[in-house]
């Protein structure tokens, strides 16, 4: 039995009760979760999770942690409980209308801030479109690494664009972030020096096929790519070449398996393939295009 809900609890003692509800639950990373969920709501560092056990957590956090427990044993992902994500380093608010940013995505940014670097060097500025925005993780996250370089983001979702909004004030880059409500192009204007998008591209008979967590905090706006996943590559296809200024390029995620289909899609408007980078796992993950 857990203690009554008035009494304060050791750290360690708290960390073995979460694990073992997970545990119980059938939860895949019971001692993961449970070490991510308390040091997110405690804002409790790795180090000192595993160095302050015999710290006292006041009877009030113990009761929001195992509030959040139940949540998280209801199928909700702990960033989602948490309502924000690491990514790149930063904090990135979360929202109903935005996917959680996930390390293999951090492929596109490392990416991204090569190119910049290399067109800053050149111009003295550079102009990124982030195609469908989401947090603006990902081009927020250039930013911050890249003085000088400024965004105009789109996305269809007003809520995600509010998001990513809150999210540049937060980080301090609202001066160089700029984020609209649009569908890929529409509503901005001008040439871009580069243009990143991870963009929906997951088949839409596989959705029901994904994790629980997935299936049911992500937006499936922001996951479904239509029949064979590549619906919002044809439409980024057709619209983006005339907005490449000289010498920019494209840079793309893909789906595990999608690099040869996106390229070819790319290559009758009258783009070439330039490079492809692999995530952790060692799959295609982000590909880089030029046009001729």
């Amino acid at each position: 039995m857990p203690p009554a809900s008035d009494e304060r609890l050791r750290l360690d003692a708290l960390m073995a009760e979460v694990r073992a509800a997970f545990v119980r639950a059938g939860i895949d990373t019971p001692g993961f979760d449970a070490r991510l969920l308390i040091g997110g709501l405690l804002d409790i560092s790795p180090t000192a999770m595993i160095t302050g056990g015999d710290a006292l957590v006041p009877a009030g956090d113990v009761a929001r942690v195992r509030e959040a427990v139940g949540q998280r044993i209801a199928g909700r992902p702990v960033h989602r409980i948490l309502g924000w994500r690491e990514f790149y380093g930063h904090r990135f608010a979360l929202s109903p209308a935005t996917l959680e940013p996930r390390p293999d995505t951090e492929v596109l940014v490392e990416a991204a801030i090569a190119e910049v670097r290399n067109i800053m060097a050149a111009k003295a500025a550079c102009l990124i479109a982030d195609l469908g925005v989401g947090t603006g993780a990902i081009c927020l996250s250039v930013l911050a690494e890249v003085p000088g370089c400024r965004c105009i983001g789109v996305d269809r979702s007003p809520e995600a664009v509010e998001t990513a909004r809150a999210n540049a004030e937060a980080l301090g880059l609202s001066d160089r972030y700029d984020v609209r409500v649009g569908d890929w192009f529409d509503g901005i204007d001008g040439l871009f020096d580069l243009i990143l998008s991870n963009p929906p591209y997951i088949p839409s008979a596989e959705i029901e096929g994904l994790s629980l967590d997935v299936r049911k905090s992500d937006p499936a706006l922001a996951l479904d790519g239509g029949g064979d996943g590549l619906d919002a590559y044809r439409a980024i296809a057709r619209t983006s070449g005339g907005r490449l200024a000289p010498g920019g390029a494209l840079m793309l995620e893909i789906g595990q398996g999608q690099e040869e289909d996106v390229a070819a899609l790319f290559v009758a408007e009258g783009y070439g393939f330039a490079a492809k980078h692999a995530d952790l796992g060692g799959i295609d993950r982000v590909l880089v295009l030029r046009k001729h």
